[in-house]
């Protein structure tokens, strides 16, 4: 049975860590998957039930299975095609990126033969939890993006979409009284403040709301628990982050030492115009003719 409430003794480790997300998500049993459905639902906007996991390695009963970041992409029982992943750090090109994969996840469909057309086409879903930045400037946590004409404001109809949730615009929508919030907005507040034991209440109520989030908080309790899964994973975060931070402190470095390299071939070239017998005018005149 779906666990239904946190208690005070509750740790649940940070759902946004991806391999935390996945790991809660992926796995071969009905709480997990049925989880996974209610999100998909939740988001899509309609009852859809995800009957197989269609990523890059079969779908985990063990956590130490994974080891390296994924999207979780699914089918639905009516043949959608939905890419889902949580991204803690997105970096900023992650809109056009969302483009990229949105459009190899509908391409990537066989149509191939006399017995197809283009009509058989299945919708395409590329959704993107996005953790920690703001990517759009209005204060709308939740969109669903498409083709259309900007000018006109005439949709495609297509069948992709681009679905976001930006966690860090959640602070208001928190506050609202529980029975009047949204699917989209039970799951986002779910993510955003499951750790944050001022917010515990909260995410209680909405667990009595949304059994999906019920099923999920079932899941992530069991790996929460597990003590040597729960470093491994939380290793596995720190050793990333480690990662970044080195990449950033280099890529700092090449730029502080570029920036040192031109400032001594400016010194070396000032010097030489000074020695040079020039006076102050025609000094500024011919380094002006080099900018």
């Amino acid at each position: 049975m779906a666990r239904m409430f946190f208690d005070d003794a509750d740790d649940p480790i940070d759902i946004r860590y991806d391999n935390v997300f996945k790991a809660v998500f992926t796995r071969s049993d009905p709480i997990s998957q049925g989880a996974l459905s209610r999100l998909v639902s939740a988001l899509i906007g309609r009852d859809m039930t995800i009957v197989t996991i269609t990523a890059n390695e079969p779908p985990i009963d063990n956590i130490r299975d994974r080891q390296i970041r994924f999207d979780i992409s699914c089918r639905t029982e009516t043949g959608e095609l939905v890419n889902v992943e949580m991204s803690l750090n997105p970096a900023p090109f992650e809109p056009v990126r969302l483009e990229y994969y949105a459009g190899r996840l509908f391409t990537g469909q066989a149509i191939r033969g006399t017995n197809f057309d283009y009509d058989d086409l299945k919708e395409a879903y590329q959704i993107t939890i996005l953790a920690t930045e703001r990517f759009f400037p209005d204060e709308e946590f939740f969109h669903t993006f498409e083709y259309y004409d900007p000018v006109k404001c005439v949709t495609l109809n297509g069948r992709s979409r681009i679905i976001t949730l930006e966690l860090s615009k959640l602070d208001r929508v928190v506050e609202k009284p529980t029975e009047v919030m949204s699917p989209k907005e039970y799951w986002g507040i779910f993510f955003r403040y499951l750790t944050d034991k001022s917010k515990r209440r909260k995410i209680n109520e909405i667990m009595t709301q949304e059994e999906g989030i019920a099923m999920a908080s079932e899941v992530l309790m069991t790996v929460s628990r597990d003590e040597i899964e729960r470093a491994r994973l939380e290793s596995e975060f720190k050793n990333r982050l480690d990662l970044l931070s080195m990449q950033t402190y280099a890529k700092r470095q090449v730029q502080k030492e570029a920036r040192e390299e031109m400032r001594q071939e400016m010194r070396q070239e000032m010097i030489k115009l000074l020695e040079s017998g020039k006076t102050l005018e025609e000094i500024l005149a011919e380094v002006r003719s080099k900018e």
